[in-house]
């Protein structure tokens, strides 16, 4: 990680490193976000298709990984953040990961539905459209992964009236 300067992180809290790059996701380059985010939406498309869900078990699923992705994921990215020494570090991207979860709620479990959810979560993330913004004022681990739930929501919201036209 030659991004990351050694003296600062010298002493790193594994758990959170690991979850907080989602597996490592986060170390890839270019756009460790979107790598993050595509790795996060292939467990879940994998996962509907090893697992074969009712739609109902598939929705409450895909909240709880959301949920549970987005409570881990804020004490991971705070101990990240503080540990690298950057506010919002470009390698944390768990925060993507519980967003593109949020964007999955409910949607058909096909590549179609999937690639449209993807594609939305990361146009929303990257562009961050009013309110979404305003989250990312929020302290630490809060503020880096509410603004992408705030674009996981707004996805979800589009990804829907998309899939009512199709």
């Amino acid at each position: 990680m030659s991004s990351v300067s050694s003296d600062r992180t010298a002493h790193r809290t594994r758990w959170a490193w690991v979850l907080g790059t989602f597996f490592g996701t986060g170390l890839l380059k270019p756009g460790p976000g979107t790598y993050g985010s595509a790795a996060a939406t292939l467990l879940w498309y994998f996962a509907v298709h090893a697992f074969a869900p009712a739609p109902l078990t598939l929705t409450i699923a895909t909240t709880v990984a959301a949920l549970v992705v987005t409570l881990i994921g804020i004490p991971a990215s705070t101990i990240v953040a503080r540990e690298s020494g950057r506010k919002d570090p470009g390698f944390v991207v768990v925060d993507e990961a519980a967003g593109v979860l949020v964007a999955l709620i409910a949607i058909a479990p096909d590549w179609k539905h999937a690639a449209v959810s993807f594609l939305l979560f990361r146009a929303f993330d990257i562009t961050k459209p009013w309110p979404i913004r305003k989250l990312e004022a929020l302290p630490e681990g809060t503020g880096i992964m509410l603004d992408d739930i705030g674009a996981g929501l707004l996805a979800l919201l589009v990804a829907h009236l998309v899939a009512r036209f199709y």
